[in-house]
């Protein structure tokens, strides 16, 4: 894949994670090649290797749309996703190096920051930044791949989930009891509070529920 492809599919697939893009919209190939000043092909290029990771559907003769997420396909992707986290966390605290736990501590900081400030979109990539120290920590490079490609396929729903009231307060104190199992080397602990932190049942999924309109809005 090329530098310049790779871009393009970073910048769609962030458009689609923020909400720009929105689950069920019509991703019309002219369009955006003319806004990102590239021809058709490696727009459809693109398409096709998001379809691959499950973020764009390619319907025959009617091109394509971004990918859209039932309420049953959510919950067993949550459920996978936080036996993922779980798991990363879990070997996290086994074989992080002191390096790694200080990066761990310090997007723990940036995620509070964000907090105390009131901005759920830096919360978002801080928070981003924390799970990926975790994934890295576990030293494990086939998890962090499978961890990775299920969060880029749940991002939109991630980011939405911040916007729940009270949600970037519940999410920090968690993150603080996920790094002090980690940073104390207990592993079934780091593993119990990731699970729970990911998994969406109960009044999260309520509130998940509720929330999908606004990301649907003004879909095409």
């Amino acid at each position: 894949m090329t530098t310049h492809s790779a871009t393009l599919r970073e910048e769609i697939e962030e458009m689609i994670a923020v909400g720009e893009l929105k689950p069920g919209q019509h991703l019309d190939e002219t369009e955006l090649a003319t806004r990102f000043g590239v021809s058709r092909t490696p727009v459809r290029e693109t398409l096709i290797q998001l379809a691959s990771m499950g973020l764009v559907v390619i319907r025959p003769r009617r091109g394509a749309i971004v990918a859209e997420l039932g309420p049953q396909q959510l919950v067993e992707m949550f459920e996978v996703m936080s036996e993922l986290e779980a798991t990363c966390g879990r070997l996290a605290a086994r074989r992080m190096t002191p390096e790694e736990q200080q990066a761990l501590l310090a997007a723990h900081q940036a995620c509070q920051d964000a907090r105390d400030a009131q901005e759920p979109d830096v919360y978002y990539y801080k928070n981003e930044l924390f799970h990926e120290a975790i994934y890295a920590g576990s030293h494990n490079q086939f998890l962090i791949e499978q961890t990775r490609n299920l969060y880029r396929r749940l991002r939109p729903y991630r980011r939405l989930q911040l916007r729940v009231r009270d949600r970037l307060a519940t999410s920090y104190h968690e993150h603080d009891g996920v790094v002090q199992a980690i940073v104390n080397g207990d592993g079934d602990l780091a593993e119990k509070l990731l699970r729970e932190h990911v998994m969406i049942q109960g009044q999260r999924f309520s509130d998940l529920m509720s929330s999908l309109p606004r990301l649907r809005q003004d879909a095409a």
